[in-house]
């Protein structure tokens, strides 16, 4: 009888323990040790940091149409149609801008000689889902470079490294005829961080005028890059 008195007792303090606790009183140690570190480790797991990248370098762009200084403009397009240059649309100007500039200067019988400037500017942000605003940066500055070599009718093509404009430069020059005149062209590619500098400058004699020499135009597209890339870095240095 007062075995039974003793074990009724027992059976009412297990019984008036609260529901999660209840398998301490009627499973083993071995049960309630996999608990605790099956919560442990989902606490853990929960806690684990999100992947992070580093934050982009430059948060704006320029407006492209003031990449160059005035007497650069004068340089390379002696008879600008429009200095103030003719700017694309843009949904996002912090992340892209364009600008081109087109001139024509006329010589009589000795013909015409005819230039073309543009410029594009493409800036990225960091993601985690696709990596550092400078690791996509790079794809795009290679990808430019790329498209340049790929220009359909291209001939004579050569690539020329440009040293100090940026962290990395690229100019393509090519030959193209177009209407049977004989083009000279210049694609620059600069990268400075996160954003990307892609510059188109050609010119043709046109009427009889002599073709331009490729060489004058290449010095006269580094120069503009330079001047392009302190823009987008340092716009307080650009006169």
């Amino acid at each position: 009888m007062h075995r039974s008195a003793k074990r009724l007792a027992s059976l009412l303090t297990c019984a008036a323990v609260p529901v999660l606790l209840v398998a301490g009183c009627s499973g083993s140690d071995s049960d309630s040790a996999g608990a605790a570190s099956s919560s442990a480790s989902s606490s853990s797991s929960s806690s684990a940091p999100s992947p992070t990248v580093a934050p982009a370098k430059y948060k704006t762009l320029p407006n492209p149409c003031a990449a160059f200084s005035k007497d650069t403009l004068k340089k390379m397009l002696p008879k600008v149609k429009d200095a103030s240059g003719d700017q694309g649309k843009s949904t996002d100007n912090a992340a892209h801008g364009t600008c081109s500039w087109n001139s024509s200067d006329e010589h009589g019988v000795d013909g015409t000689q005819f230039r073309w400037l543009d410029i594009g500017y493409q800036r990225y942000d960091s993601d985690p889902g696709v990596g550092s605003a400078e690791k996509r940066a790079t794809e795009f500055y290679a990808k430019q470079i790329a498209d340049a070599k790929a220009t359909k009718g291209a001939k004579k093509l050569e690539t020329v490294k440009t040293a100090g404009t940026g962290d990395e430069a690229t100019a393509i020059t090519y030959d193209v005829k177009k209407e049977g005149n004989d083009f000279k062209n210049t694609t620059l590619v600069a990268r400075a961080s996160n954003i990307v500098v892609t510059i188109n400058y050609n010119g043709a004699g046109l009427a009889g005028a002599d073709t331009p020499k490729g060489a004058d135009l290449l010095k006269q597209a580094q120069a503009a890059a330079k001047e392009a890339v302190a823009a987008a870095t340092n716009p307080k240095a650009k006169s």
